[in-house]
């Protein structure tokens, strides 16, 4: 309410000041002509005709700038004259007093006139100066930055415009420490001598060692860059001062660095503290020597820089950043005495991952027979923050089911929340798209099956999904590796046409459920050729560059048309050797494919255990491998 009377009261300001405005503009073209229309100028000769006549009733006599103003006729007839330029006449009394005329004389007062005069010329000073201010606050509150209502601050000489406006929070008040990141050591390992260095900086400066400028997280999104530098405040005890980089950015030139110098200086005075600026590639964005370059940010990245290089380290001052995008930023931010360290903050491993689902379920009741390695196994590239989301997602069915504790069919189930979206109740197959989605996801799990086994199958269902998936085939890594032959990429593209394969098997036609099977399958072959050394035409050479890493950017081709043209013919030749691959293996195991797609399109969901159990079952079958010459 109070809101609505607080706009009313501008809108009603506003209103008065056009009005204002209107009725000076008016007044100032009408008055002229109104009083041509009224009053009509005469010679002082025809005065003393018209006096001598006996036409004039009443004469105004004004002294200081010889006018005279007198009127004719009486009632409706009244006319007003004047005259100006009067000679000394001694005699004009007389005539007045003979002709029996009303006059009266007056010495003028310019007071009235002066202010007439100042409104007139002044008020549109006012009105602009007026319009102004209220147009620049409603603008600063569009941006965030309303800190001063004071005038000055309205055209940015004083209060909230130079403001930095970061949050400070008191190290033991940022309610995190080292104990509360799991998955994250050797980052841990790297931030733990900086803390070392603010608790107890005598000890480094007594060998000669200096405190280091700044320290970068990189790494992708939702790992915990931010909570790792809360939780290097928490673990020293100092302040801690946090912003983002988009809040340097400005529509006015010399704010952003304005912003720059208001942090350090409230950074100098809390000293030993920490500063960390979260997406710093918004202000710190490689420099551009071309004619699009961006002054503001310039301006702001300068004085960046600048304040970097003139604080003093032994203050016990740390400026911590964090990005997913290192490789846009300016290198002259990333040299030694500025940022000193690079700390990746990667995805997490097997353990990691395990390690982040207990430190999350924390807070969560859990049935003791909950099994996080499992969930750890099925969650490979998930990020710390997608395994939170698994633990919260569990808590919340675990309530929807009317249960008091979360089991482990709770989190199972919260991972394929996460990774393909909720059930979707909605979508109503009809038995020949069940039917051919079942026969889809059994001919990836079939095919999987008959790999080297170091990715068996862990579930299938055809259970649809809001994701936009029909059904999913899960598959799970017993032990996490980090190296890849091409023989195990060439595998996974024989998997991922294994849904294509059992439609052209079966039903002789194709359906667009293998869309994103064929986009991955595309993008495992492309990176074989352009990126990995695995193509037989091209070696080892690199034939592309990856962009934004952390951010899934893909790959920019660095070679001739010509060269990307025969790049094409060698990932279609790829991607078809895994069709061929995946069609000889389902004609090989034709018969277990019947069976267990219609024993899916029976349960909708199976586990990896009774895919398994059906695939080897005692009826003297084992899976096939395709023939050499299928």
């Amino acid at each position: 309410m109070e809101m609505n009377d607080h706009k009313r009261r501008q809108s009603l300001i506003v209103y008065a000041i056009i009005g204002i405005a209107l009725g000076i503009a008016l007044r100032t073209m009408l008055y002229p002509s109104i009083m041509s229309s009224r009053v009509e100028e005469v010679s002082y000769s025809t005065f003393l005709s018209m006096v001598d006549d006996g036409k004039v009733e009443q004469v105004e006599l004004t002294t200081g700038d010889n006018e005279i103003r007198f009127t004719t006729g009486t009632g409706t007839e009244t006319k007003v004259y004047t005259t100006t330029q009067f000679p000394n006449d001694a005699t004009l009394v007389e005539r007045l007093e003979e002709k029996d005329v009303d006059f009266s004389a007056k010495i003028p007062d310019a007071s009235g006139e002066l202010w007439l005069y100042l409104l007139i010329n002044l008020m549109p000073l006012i009105i602009f100066i007026g319009g102004g201010y209220l147009l620049n606050r409603r603008l600063r509150k569009q941006m965030g930055d309303d800190n001063n209502m004071s005038f000055g601050s309205g055209f940015g000489i004083g209060g909230g415009l130079g403001r930095s406006g970061a949050k400070e929070v008191k190290g033991e008040d940022t309610g995190v420490t080292f104990r509360d990141v799991a998955g994250q050591d050797e980052a841990k390992e790297s931030l733990a001598e900086i803390v070392g260095f603010l608790k107890n900086p005598d000890r480094y400066a007594a060998i000669g060692a200096k405190l280091p400028h700044g320290a970068l997280l990189v790494g992708p999104p939702g790992t915990g860059k931010t909570l790792l530098a809360k939780a290097v405040a928490g673990e020293a005890g100092v302040p801690f001062f946090s912003i983002s980089g988009s809040e340097f950015v400005e529509m006015f030139v010399g704010r952003g660095a304005a912003k720059v110098r208001d942090l350090f200086k409230q950074a100098n005075e809390k000293a030993p503290c920490i500063v960390f600026i979260d997406e710093i590639d918004a202000v710190g964005k490689k420099r551009d020597a071309g004619l699009t370059t961006n002054d503001e940010r310039e301006q702001t990245l300068n004085q960046l820089l600048s304040e970097m290089d003139g604080f003093d380290n032994h203050k016990g001052i740390v400026v911590l950043a964090a990005t997913n995008r290192p490789d846009s930023l300016d290198q002259a931010l990333l040299r030694p005495g500025r940022f000193d360290r690079r700390i990746p903050v990667e995805l997490p491993d097997l353990a990691g991952r395990e390690a982040i689902l207990k430190l999350h379920a924390n807070d969560v009741k859990m049935e003791g027979t909950v099994d996080f390695g499992v969930v750890a196994r099925q969650t490979p590239g998930a990020s710390g923050a997608d395994l939170a989301n698994m633990i919260n997602e569990a808590a919340l069915r675990a309530v929807r089911m009317g249960r008091n504790r979360v089991t482990q069919t709770d989190i199972l189930e919260s991972v394929d929340v996460v990774i393909a979206g909720e059930k979707k109740k909605s979508t109503v197959l009809s038995e020949h798209e069940k039917e051919v989605v079942s026969y889809h996801e059994t001919g990836h799990a079939i095919v999987a099956a008959v790999q080297d086994g170091k990715k068996p199958v862990s579930k299938i269902t055809i259970v649809p999904r809001t994701g936009g998936a029909l059904g999913f085939t899960m598959q799970t890594e017993e032990d996490e590796h980090y190296l890849t032959t091409r023989d195990e990429y060439k595998q996974q593209i024989a998997v991922l046409c294994g849904g294509r394969a059992a439609e052209e098997l079966i039903f002789g036609e194709m359906t667009s459920g293998a869309a994103n099977d064929i986009e991955r399958a595309t993008k495992i072959a492309r990176a074989m050729v352009t990126q990995l050394g695995m193509s037989e035409r091209f070696g080892m050479m690199a034939l592309g560059e990856t962009q934004n890493r952390y951010l899934g950017g893909g790959t920019a081709l660095t070679c001739s048309e010509g060269t990307a043209q025969q790049i094409d013919a060698e990932v279609q030749a790829l991607v078809e050797e895994g069709h061929q691959t995946a069609l000889a293996t389902l004609k090989a195991n034709r018969f277990k494919l019947h069976e267990i797609a219609h024993y899916l399109q029976r349960k909708e969901t199976i586990t990896g255990e009774e895919f398994m159990n059906i695939l080897t079952r005692d009826d003297g079958f084992a899976p096939q491998m395709p023939k050499a010459d299928a």
